[in-house]
C-alpha cells in the first residue's frame, strides 16, 4: 500500500518546520511515494520551490496550507492566541485540487494577513464558504476544531464543527487521524474514527511531518525553544 504525506511542514513554517525542500523531495522520490503535499503554517512561501523540486524528483506536488481559523470572525481580535472563544485560532489543512483551488488558497492566505491577523494570519468560516471551491479540507491536528473539542470532552461541539466543515467542503472534508505517539492523540484518534463512521465521513491518516530524519529531532526542538522562549534545560517547556 502506498502512502502520501498530506500534512507536512517545511522550513517555511517559521520556527517550527525543519524540513529543507532541497533534501525532502529527493528523499520522497527515493521512497517511492507518488505525491507529497506542502502544508506550511499560514503561508505559501515555499510553494514554487516545492513544486519545482517535486517535478525534478518525479513526485506529484500537492500545494496546500495549514490555515489558522478564527473561532468566530476574523475581525474579532480581542482575546489571547489560546482564547478559542475570541482571538485565538484552530488549525485546518487545505489542499488545492485544481487551478481554482490554488487561486482560492492564495486568496485565503492573503486575507489572513490583510484582514484576520491577530498573533497569526487567520481566516474564518465566512471566507471558507466564499473561497472553498477546489479545495480539500482535513480536520487537522489536536489544534483542529474537531479534535480540540474532543480533547476537552465536548463531543457535541466536535460533531457540530465536523458537520459545518462537511457542509462547507461538500464531499471534500476528511477527518484526520495521526500517529505521533502522544497519549492524547491516541485517545482522540479513537473518538475521531467513531465520529467519522457515525457521520459517514472519510478518514485520512497523516504524520504532521516537521523534520526529515530521526537525528533532526534536536534541531527541530531548538526551533521550538526559540519560538516559545524556552531552553532545553526547562523540563516543563511543553
Amino acid at each position: 500500500m502506498s502512502f502520501v504525506h498530506l500534512h507536512l511542514h517545511t522550513q517555511y513554517s517559521l520556527l517550527d518546520g525543519a524540513n529543507k525542500i532541497a533534501e525532502l523531495l529527493p528523499r520522497i522520490g527515493k521512497a517511492g511515494m507518488p505525491a507529497c503535499a506542502i502544508t506550511d503554517h499560514g503561508n505559501m512561501f515555499g510553494a514554487v520551490q516545492f513544486h519545482e523540486a517535486a517535478k525534478k524528483a518525479h513526485v506529484q506536488p500537492i500545494i496546500g496550507c495549514e490555515m489558522y481559523v478564527a473561532p468566530q470572525s476574523r475581525f474579532e481580535k480581542a482575546g489571547r492566541i489560546d482564547d478559542y472563544e475570541a482571538g485565538g485560532n484552530y488549525h485546518l489543512v487545505l489542499l488545492a485540487m485544481s487551478r481554482e483551488g490554488y487561486r482560492h488558497l492564495c486568496q485565503l492566505v492573503t486575507a489572513g494577513y490583510r484582514e484576520g491577523f491577530h498573533y497569526k494570519p487567520r481566516v474564518d468560516k465566512e471566507l471558507l464558504r466564499e473561497l472553498g471551491g477546489g479545495l480539500i479540507a482535513l480536520s487537522g491536528c489536536l489544534r483542529g476544531e474537531v479534535a480540540h473539542n474532543l480533547t476537552n470532552g465536548q463531543p457535541e461541539r466536535a460533531r457540530a464543527a465536523a458537520e459545518e466543515l462537511a457542509r462547507i467542503f461538500d464531499g471534500r472534508f476528511y477527518v484526520e487521524i495521526q500517529d505521533n505517539r502522544l497519549p492524547a492523540q491516541e485517545r482522540v484518534n479513537r473518538e475521531l474514527i467513531a465520529l467519522a463512521r457515525a457521520m459517514g465521513l472519510p478518514l485520512v491518516g497523516t504524520n504532521d511531518c516537521h523534520y526529515l530524519r530521526p537525528e533532526d529531532a534536536a534541531a527541530h526542538e531548538a526551533l521550538l525553544c526559540i519560538q516559545t522562549g524556552k531552553t532545553f534545560s526547562d523540563e516543563r517547556r511543553w
